[in-house]
Order: C-alpha cells, then sequence, then structure tokens
C-alpha cells in the first residue's frame, strides 16, 4: 500500500513557532522531486516536543498541502495506549492516509505489551497503520515473532524497521510475506533491506535529497540493481553526515544551510557544535547541496 520514497519530513519553527510557509514549501519541492509520501510528526519532526494543538495542526496542513497528489503518513504514536489512539484518530478525521506508531518509549512495555498495545489501536481506529521498530530511541526492540502476530490485523499493513538489523528485516519479510509491507527506518540500509524484501524507506536524507532517495528506490524496485548501487554509494557520505549529531539537528541544519528552512529546534535538542557541524557543512558541499 506505501512503498517507494516516504520522507520523514522535519517541522520548522521560526520564533518558537511551526513555520507553515517554510513547511508547505517544503512538501511542495518534496513531490516534485519524487518523493512518494509524505511522514509529518515522527521523531525527524520533532513530534516529543510539539503541543497536542501543533501535532493536530502539523497533520491537518500536511493533508492540505498535499492535496492527495500522495499518501501522508501521520506519525501517531505514544508510549500512552490511549493518548496513541486519540492521535490516531485525529489524523482519520484530518484526512491521513494511515498512521505510523513507534513503539512505546521509555516505559519498555514486554513483547505481549506491545502486541496488546498495537492490536488496541488497530482496532479502534479503521486506518491503515505502519508499525515503526527503533530501539536506538525506545529502549525496546519489538521482535519478529510480535510483528508477525501483528500482521494479521486488518488495519496493520507495514512496519519501519529501524533496529539496524538486515537479519531482523529479512526475518519479517519472509514470515509475514504480502501481508507486510517492510520499509527501512535508516537510510544507509535502503538498499540492503530492499534486497531482502523491502519496498522502500521513510527517510531523513530525503529532507535534503529528495530527488536521488527517490532515484534510489526507484531504481532498485524497477530491476535496475547496478543504478541502485551506484546511488547508494554516491548518496553514503550523506547518510552518515545527517547523524553525526542526534536527529534531526544535524537535517535541520543542513536545510538551513541550503536556505530552505529557519534550524530552530526544541530543547532538548540545540545547535550543533562547531566541529560536527564544519564536518556537516563539507559533507553538504561534496554533495552539491550547497
Amino acid at each position: 500500500m506505501f512503498t517507494g520514497t516516504l520522507i520523514a519530513i522535519v517541522t520548522p519553527f521560526r520564533n518558537g513557532k511551526v513555520d507553515e510557509r517554510a513547511f508547505g514549501d517544503l512538501i511542495e519541492w518534496q513531490i516534485a522531486n519524487g518523493t512518494n509520501g509524505v511522514v509529518p510528526c515522527g521523531t525527524t519532526g520533532e513530534s516529543a516536543t510539539l503541543s497536542h494543538q501543533e501535532h493536530h495542526r502539523v497533520i491537518e496542513l500536511t493533508v492540505e498541502v498535499v492535496n492527495r497528489r500522495v499518501p501522508v503518513i501521520a506519525g501517531t504514536g505514544s508510549n500512552s495506549t490511549t493518548e496513541a489512539v486519540s492521535l490516531t484518530k485525529h489524523a482519520k478525521q484530518a484526512g491521513a492516509d494511515g498512521a505510523l506508531l513507534i513503539t512505546p518509549y521509555y516505559n519498555k512495555p514486554t513483547q505481549e505489551g506491545l502486541y496488546r498495545h498495537y492490536k488496541v489501536i488497530a482496532e479502534s481506529v479503521d486506518l491503515p497503520q505502519i508499525l515503526y521498530d527503533i530501539p536506538g530511541r525506545t529502549g525496546v526492540n519489538m521482535l519478529p515473532s510480535t510483528v508477525a502476530r501483528l500482521c494479521g490485523l486488518q488495519s496493520i499493513v507495514g512496519i519501519k524497521e529501524g533496529s539496524g538489523s538486515v537479519p531482523q528485516a529479512s526475518e519479517i519479510a519472509q514470515t509475514c510475506g504480502d501481508r507486510m509491507t517492510v520499509l527501512a527506518g535508516d537510510d544507509a540500509l535502503t538498499l540492503p533491506m530492499m534486497a531482502v524484501g523491502g519496498k522502500g524507506v521513510i527517510s531523513v536524507t530525503s529532507n535534503v535529497a529528495p530527488s536521488e532517495m527517490a532515484q534510489l528506490v526507484k531504481a532498485f524496485l524497477s530491476g535496475r540493481i547496478d543504478e541502485a548501487r551506484r546511488i547508494h554509494f554516491a548518496l553514503s557520505p550523506l547518510f552518515n553526515a545527517l547523524f553525526y549529531e542526534t536527529n534531526p539537528i544535524p537535517v535541520k541544519t543542513a536545510l538551513g544551510m541550503m536556505g530552505k528552512i529557519d534550524p530552530e529546534l526544541r530543547l532538548p535538542l540545540c545547535a550543533m557544535a562547531t566541529e560536527t557541524k564544519d564536518r556537516l557543512t563539507l559533507a553538504l558541499k561534496d554533495a552539491g547541496l550547497i
């Protein structure tokens, strides 16, 4: 249902508020450059520091600007099941095409707790849902056996696999087959994960290089493996540079250098250290982005 290059889009701020004009311009630029879907209010969108009112508005604005040209998959996850249900209901009402639901963070549920969490959301909201596993952020890894249990639920259609483990992605793809679309959650693993059955990526790098990421995924899915590999190698320095510090610090800094947004962050995220910013600048120059 959701395949290709989907952007985990940043949320631009200006003077402490969401910069709606810059956000709309980013979406237009993404669509013009071949991005296959927009994912607002994820980790890259600094969802953790958005108020509920801002979260709702960002999703509504995304739906409005996209205007059905590509799918909108709203980040609606929470470490509170009740809150996740509420955010997902709002996404459906706002006209989103799907929801991205991160595993509950900090409270570190068991595998049974993860299953029950997602089952409640799936049964509460009739909207296509993508699981999001990223243990480096949340402190818990959702095992392939748990994903296999969940892929039998009608509303659950995919997983953003951000564990960093290609074998784990491979096991999910093998076990769930066509019932579960596997999307890479790490740009550097997009190509390896597609090689074991993945259908695309929810990408940070697309924020700064949308055309190149779209071409990488399209080339592989069209059977042009050598071309996809060439693009992967060309983008690899950028993949690394955008994670010199905690995401989305580098990508918002990069977009600021490119003149796309004001690179404002919300505490506890803060401006890049001089040394890593200098290294990021060099990587962006080498990639021809500034």
